[in-house]
């Protein structure tokens, strides 16, 4: 008796562990690319400028959305000098999700920069898109 109960426990105990499990389909080939305004800071929302200044420093990933727009925001954290840009490799829209991908571009060579840390980052508007954004 002590075998079977045993045996239904852990039978029980399985068919909860694989409940959690399932497939999620992931498809990452491009529909179309995404038009996007790279936004200055004076036409930066109101709260996403807040959630901006509060990650400036360790760098963030962030989305934010109101009546018209998606937002999507990429920061790199605190560098020890100014001079930094960043480009938009892509933004681009897919059957799950839309694919955002930047890069950090440092200060040139021979350039004058300021000795000064800064916090760079971007942030980009596109239409309102019910989506994930999948940062790469």
């Amino acid at each position: 008796m002590r075998k079977k109960k045993r045996i239904l426990a852990g039978v029980l105990i399985l068919l909860l562990c694989l409940q959690g499990c399932g497939v999620i389909e992931t498809d990452t080939q491009k529909i179309e690319d995404l038009e996007y305004e790279i936004l200055e800071e004076k036409d930066i929302p109101q709260e996403l400028s807040e959630m901006i200044e509060e990650r400036k420093e360790t760098g963030f990933k962030v989305t934010y959305t109101d009546q018209e727009y998606l937002y999507i925001a990429m920061g790199y954290g605190e560098q020890e000098t100014g001079g930094y840009s960043i480009a938009v490799n892509e933004c681009y829209l897919t059957k799950n999700a839309i694919y955002f991908d930047t890069t950090l571009i440092g200060p040139v060579k021979g350039e004058k920069i300021n000795r000064v840390k800064s916090y760079p980052y971007i942030l980009v508007r596109v239409g309102k898109l019910e989506k994930n954004v999948v940062f790469e």
